[in-house]
């Protein structure tokens, strides 16, 4: 088993370069956009709190999403502002290693809320009579629970390979620690960890199972909505729309920070590389709040009268 090297003690994030007066700018933006996504998400997760005809399931699954995007800009925006009005843009290994995890377990926890969201919007369009049967209260709170524990053991696992690893470079040519670079700065040779993480990890379980499910469940849907009447087909578009744009944008960020990690992107500008790669965990908390609370008919009444 290695150790950790003891002259290494931190990593340099090299993509933040030297923007002079521009990082006052730039921390203000970071500022303005975290403080926003606090407020959007608490300000939803506390009407449905309040209201008691939102208390049914999809909203609960709606909740423990918004607090995932919370939990999620924190990972990176704290972060990013420190390192945005710092000199040297330098971040600790125990620092970085809590990012990473911070970071990888939203993405994980995200990506299975959609998915557990789409199985319900398929019940409730395809099987309305047995939904108050199948989808209970108790049960969403168990799948819940399942989804954050899950997600944490798993990303734990992961991560505790790269945690015993002795490093050899310092360079992380990103605004944010990623665990696919980290490993690329071990001593080892061997890059099956890096596949591993990359493969395994971010294609087969974070991205292609669950997209493949919610593929399946949206099949049902568009079958059923064909043969149904008006009412049930404007439903299925109300509560849908918002999912699919919520579903559509994290899928196309991941795939390019997926992509990004294996081939040369650096034809793209600088400051739009960044934006795509830190896109997740930049616009996707403020863009969920702001899509269901606009398009769920429920929400958007709560809002006016709150």
């Amino acid at each position: 088993m290695m150790e950790n090297s003891s002259e290494i003690v931190s990593f340099v994030l090299t993509m933040y370069g030297d923007i002079g007066n521009l990082k006052y700018l730039y921390f203000i933006l970071a500022l303005i956009l975290y403080v926003s996504v606090i407020f959007a998400n608490t300000a939803l997760i506390v009407i449905i709190y309040l209201k008691q005809n939102l208390h049914e399931p999809m909203y609960l699954f709606l909740c423990s999403l918004f607090v995932n995007d919370i939990y999620g800009s924190t990972a990176l925006l704290p972060c990013l502002m420190v390192q945005i009005l710092s000199e040297t843009h330098d971040i600790s290994l125990f620092f970085c290693f809590i990012q990473i995890f911070n970071i990888q377990t939203y993405i994980d926890v995200e990506f299975k809320t959609l998915t557990i969201m789409a199985y319900d919007r398929y019940v409730c369009i395809c099987k309305p009579l047995h939904y108050n049967s199948i989808i209970t209260t108790r049960r969403v709170q168990i799948v819940i629970l399942i989804i954050w524990i899950v997600a944490f053991v798993q990303v734990g696992v992961l991560l505790s390979f790269t945690i015993r690893l002795r490093f050899c470079g310092t360079v992380i040519d990103k605004v944010c620690c990623v665990n696919h670079l980290v490993l690329e700065l071990s001593c080892s040779t061997t890059r099956m960890l890096s596949y591993v993480n990359d493969v395994i990890f971010g294609l087969v379980l974070i991205v292609t199972a669950p997209l493949v499910f919610i593929l399946f469940t949206y099949v049902k849907i568009l079958t059923v909505c064909l043969k149904a009447s008006k009412e049930t087909k404007t439903k299925a578009f109300d509560t849908c729309t918002p999912h699919l744009i919520s579903i559509m944008s994290f899928v196309f960020a991941c795939f390019y920070n997926l992509i990004s990690q294996r081939f040369d992107m650096t034809f793209i500008p600088p400051l739009l590389r960044d934006i795509l790669l830190t896109y997740p965990l930049l616009i996707q908390p403020l863009l969920n709040p702001l899509i269901y609370g606009l398009k769920l008919s429920k929400i958007r009444e709560a809002l006016k009268k709150f």
